[in-house]
């Protein structure tokens, strides 16, 4: 099962001291690295929100947001602090006194004055259980949403491997062609040299040879490769680090397939190779 580690989700919950609603997006990294925006009361809830993150998710980098919107009663929503009013009024006239001018002080000034007027406070702690809940539910969201994606790059590299295994098959059925070839210019050359070479030495360098240009071993290791990375494909949990480690294999594969090449064609095939492992590279990088 193959998820991404890229996705977003969103969840709302309506209760009586008023709305929760969570956003959560990952990205692509490393580890998982989660960081956590939360309203004002509701930041002892971190750790616990944490664990719920670790219990989902394995790898990627999430950003989860809460926002608080409260629902206050209108004859509770402000609450003035009258005897801090008549003092701020007391000394605003005061002062106007003492510089012999008409105080400028209006009510809305007033009331703008730090203490003057408080929020009614909400007791927010009746409201962590319904926080973690609605996480549990966003973060289920999420990891739908990351299958979701996890199933189109699941196409895109079976893709890939399918066309890899396809070179590595022309290559195979090319080998001997290519070999014989070589056997025959080495015996050419020898020839054109216009002097007696010993029939078994000439052929015991062209065994040396043809050993040297062989490309089956780098083939079947390709091909158990392919395997390989079709059976982690399967495998339960974050399987992204074992399919990048998987990736460098394939490169080092490919390389010694090109520094092998015997004609143009193989070479031309071994270039085709390491273009599309390091499209599976890429992809790979997206996964969990």
């Amino acid at each position: 099962m193959i998820n991404s580690m890229t996705g977003f989700a969103s969840g709302e919950h309506l209760t009586p001291r008023g709305e929760l609603q969570w956003e959560v997006r990952t990205v692509n990294h490393r580890y998982l690295e989660a960081q956590f925006k939360l309203p004002e009361g509701f930041r002892a809830l971190e750790a616990e929100l944490r664990e719920r993150v670790n219990a989902k998710l394995k790898r990627g980098k999430l950003d989860a947001t809460l926002q608080f919107r409260p629902v206050v009663p209108p004859g509770d929503a402000l609450q003035l602090n009258n005897a801090l009013a008549a003092t701020v009024i007391a000394r605003a006239k005061s002062l106007a006194r003492d510089i012999d001018s008409a105080s400028g002080f209006s009510g809305l000034d007033i009331l703008r004055w730090p203490g003057v007027v408080t929020e009614a406070s909400i007791d927010t702690s009746e409201l962590f259980e319904p926080a973690k809940t609605l996480l549990d539910a966003t973060l289920d969201s999420l990891c739908a949403a990351r299958a979701r994606e996890g199933a189109r790059l699941h196409l895109l590299l079976e893709e890939r491997l399918q066309q890899i295994a396809a070179l590595s098959a022309q290559v195979r059925v090319r080998m001997p062609e290519v070999l014989a070839a070589i056997r025959e210019r080495t015996r050419e050359r020898a020839r054109a040299l216009e002097v007696r070479i010993e029939e078994e030495r000439l052929e015991q360098e062209l065994v040396l040879l043809a050993q040297k240009m062989d490309v089956a071993e780098e083939l079947d290791r390709l091909d158990a490769h392919i395997a390989e990375a079709r059976a982690t494909f399967t495998m339960e949990g974050a399987i992204g680090r074992r399919l990048d480690f998987l990736m460098q294999e394939f490169n080092r594969e490919a390389n010694t397939l090109g520094s092998k090449s015997a004609d143009a064609e193989t070479t031309r095939i071994a270039v085709d190779i390491k273009v599309l492992i390091e499209q599976l590279r890429e992809q790979v990088q997206n996964v969990e």
